[in-house]
């Protein structure tokens, strides 16, 4: 397993007009279900999924494309997740510390799982 929790990206995803506009931080957490033996005899990392490489992909998709719902963010970057065909299921939390809720709350956040 494979685990990247607090990756911030500067999305403008959301409903309304001033999300779009303004954008605003959003805090991605992903679990990669894979079998790390191969890597771990090896000790290279081409026989692993690189998580430099997948924080670059997923970065990208939140600063990417708007989206109103995080639950489509969180399904984006579950697909960027996936792609590696060596990764049997990943898990995607989509944190949305700043959403506009008018009530006094530390984080809003959508959890998406896969597998193959």
């Amino acid at each position: 397993m494979i685990t990247l929790t607090g990756l911030r990206a500067r999305g403008h995803h959301g409903v309304y007009d001033f999300e779009r506009a303004e954008g605003q931080d959003f805090v991605v957490d992903v679990r990669l279900d894979l079998d790390l033996a191969p890597a771990a005899a090896s000790d290279d990392v081409r026989d692993t999924v690189h998580y430099g490489e997948l924080a670059d992909a997923l970065v990208a998709i939140v600063q990417g494309e708007p989206v109103n719902l995080i639950e489509t963010l969180a399904d984006r970057l579950l697909d960027a997740c996936l792609s590696d065909t060596r990764v049997n299921g990943a898990t995607v939390t989509v944190h949305k510390p700043s959403a506009p809720i008018p009530h006094s709350f530390s984080d809003v956040s959508v959890t998406l799982s896969r597998r193959r």
